[in-house]
């Protein structure tokens, strides 16, 4: 079989704790899901994470595993016999041979092998208690989705046993709700959605992790949402009254006289609906902008502006300059 260094595919060290474990297991689940990840080779990157942690996380897996030695990464190997005996890892006739068989599927065979009762009895995996395995998943929503809360369908690829033990992998549709308000980062968990548990075990449990898609008007902040908001010269110098999207819908916007850019301008409650009660805000962030073309009569206006104001913009600059010196 060829080796796998699951420490170097979490990108942990062989000392890691179990928190450290799972932790680079969920940040990689998040980065190279299929629905989120444009990496090319991000789906086996997925698997291959998964694989890694389904090890790892169990301490007497880990335990054996890390008794495998080291090798370099897709070097043919064969465990010693010591390591099938001390391990009691069985194969098809109940010898310790493992001609023909891949490293992932070793430790599928040797979690779903002999354990102990509540009194210390070792039993087989015909009777032995195991919980089913949970998994995390990744999904991307809209803000809009977001906002109002929506249901996505996922399609898992969940593995089963049958009664002698051996696993068979099957596609499952779940159908999960996402609450409103629901923003990046936020971890819902399906409880008993996961694989099943065998022998009286729980079902294991799906964790969801919730992206969002990147908006063409908005940035999200938690539950606040920030837009720019273009205004002409005049508009800035003068004031005016302007329409802003929200996601529930156009509204009016006063902006006071000699608005600058970069000036932040606040609309409570209009932002990301939160999942204790209440909202976020909606910033409108001032963007002073200049027409592609201009006129020879808004030509002359400017240029007469230019000729009796006394206002001078890089006053500052020069103060700052003069003092660093």
């Amino acid at each position: 079989m060829k080796y796998k260094d699951y420490y170097a595919i979490l990108g942990v060290e062989r000392t890691a704790s179990d928190e450290q474990i799972k932790k680079a297991y969920r940040h990689l689940a998040r980065k190279y899901h299929p629905d989120v990840s444009k990496d090319p080779a991000g789906e086996d990157k997925f698997k291959d994470a998964a694989e890694a942690y389904k090890t790892l996380k169990d301490a007497t897996a880990r335990k054996a595993y890390d008794r495998l030695g080291s090798h370099p990464s897709g070097e043919e190997f064969q465990p010693s016999q010591d390591w099938g005996e001390q391990f009691k890892t069985q194969f098809g006739d109940g010898t310790s041979s493992f001609d023909g068989v891949d490293l992932s599927d070793l430790f599928a065979s040797f979690s779903q092998g002999r354990g102990r009762d509540g009194n210390g009895r070792e039993q087989s995996h015909r009777n032995r208690v195991v919980a089913g395995e949970d998994f995390d998943v990744t999904t991307q929503i809209t803000l809009e989705q977001a906002f109002s809360g929506t249901e996505v369908d996922l399609n898992l690829s969940v593995p089963t046993y049958d009664e002698h033990g051996q696993m068979r992998r099957e596609v499952r549709t779940l159908q999960a709700r996402i609450p409103k308000g629901a923003t990046a980062g936020l971890r819902l968990r399906l409880r008993g959605q996961g694989s099943k548990g065998q022998n009286g075990g729980r079902d294991g449990d799906v964790y969801l992790n919730i992206a969002l898609r990147p908006h063409p008007l908005f940035r999200v902040d938690g539950y606040d949402l920030y837009l720019d908001l273009p205004l002409a010269p005049w508009e800035a110098a003068l004031g005016t009254v302007v329409e802003v999207p929200t996601l529930a819908g156009r509204v009016n916007l006063k902006v006071g006289a000699l608005a600058s850019s970069g000036h932040q301008l606040r609309l409570a409650k209009r932002g990301l609906p939160k999942s204790g009660g209440g909202e976020g805000d909606l910033f409108a962030v001032i963007k002073i902008v200049m027409p592609s073309e201009i006129s020879e009569r808004e030509t002359a206006l400017f240029r007469e502006l230019a000729d009796v104001t006394t206002f001078k913009p890089r006053s500052e600059v020069f103060k700052q300059a003069n003092h660093a010196n």
